[in-house]
This record gives C-alpha cells, structure tokens and sequence, in this order.
C-alpha cells in the first residue's frame, strides 16, 4: 500500500483540496492481489488503489469512454514483420499506466482508507490524472 501511494505521489496524481460546492467526490478502495512465482510459491503481495468509477453518473462526471486496445490483426501484422526482417520483439510492463493520463474533467476523490492526512479528515483530493476505476481512465 505504501509501494501504491508512494507512486501516485510521485507521479503528482493528486491534489488535497476542499470540497468544492455542488461535486460528490467519489470513494476508493484497496484492491489487493497475492502474485505467485512459477513454482506456486508467494512472490509477492500487492495492492492497488481503486477509484469506485461505477459510482460516476454518464453526462454528469464524464462524457466520454474511450479505450484504445490493439486489434489481434495489428498484432499478427508487427509480429509477421519482426520476423520477416530478424527484428528482436521485446515485452514490457508498465506498472501505473492509467497514473500517466491527464484528466479533463474536475474529479475529486475521497482520501484513500489508512491515509487520512492528519488535521484535514475533512478534504479530498482532486485528480490531476487518471486512476485506475475510472470511467476515463482508458482514454486519459
């Protein structure tokens, strides 16, 4: 959790604010996962802080939803090249992708459980890019 708040700091995702008149923030949850090595064993635990986007209303909180997915054509086409002219293909993974996108929209979100800045209980934070849950965290 601390790994999770950590990044979202560093990648000044957020800012801690008053909640301004006529918004609702919306509420985040600790999703956590137990990730194995190849013999079953615990590798490690991790966990991720999760906007509660089915909470957003259409017209009200967003006005668009937009995920960019590559097609399994376009993945055969790279993959046929590569191969064709002895390119090297390569795999990476990108820990906090979502944490990349700037919002648009004004978002609050409620301070996450077992992080309450001591002496503001009573702010939030406005998003100044996606996390995950959100309803426009694919196109952010």
């Amino acid at each position: 959790m601390d790994e999770e708040i950590a990044a979202i700091r560093r990648n000044d995702t957020w800012e801690l604010t008053s909640m301004p008149e006529g918004h609702n923030p919306i509420g985040v949850k600790w999703v956590y996962k137990t990730k194995t090595n190849k013999e079953g064993k615990v590798d490690k635990y991790k966990a991720r802080l999760v906007a509660k986007g089915y909470k957003q209303k259409y017209g009200v909180d967003y006005d668009e939803v937009f995920a960019p997915v590559a097609r399994i054509d376009t993945v055969r086409l790279l993959t046929a090249l590569a191969a064709q002219n002895r390119w090297k293909i390569y795999q990476m993974d990108v820990k906090s992708a979502f944490l990349n996108g700037y919002l648009e929209e004004e978002v609050y979100i409620e301070q996450p459980p077992g992080y309450l800045k001591k002496g503001h209980e009573d702010k939030v934070y406005r998003l100044k890019k996606a996390l995950y849950g959100l309803k426009q965290a694919p196109r952010a």
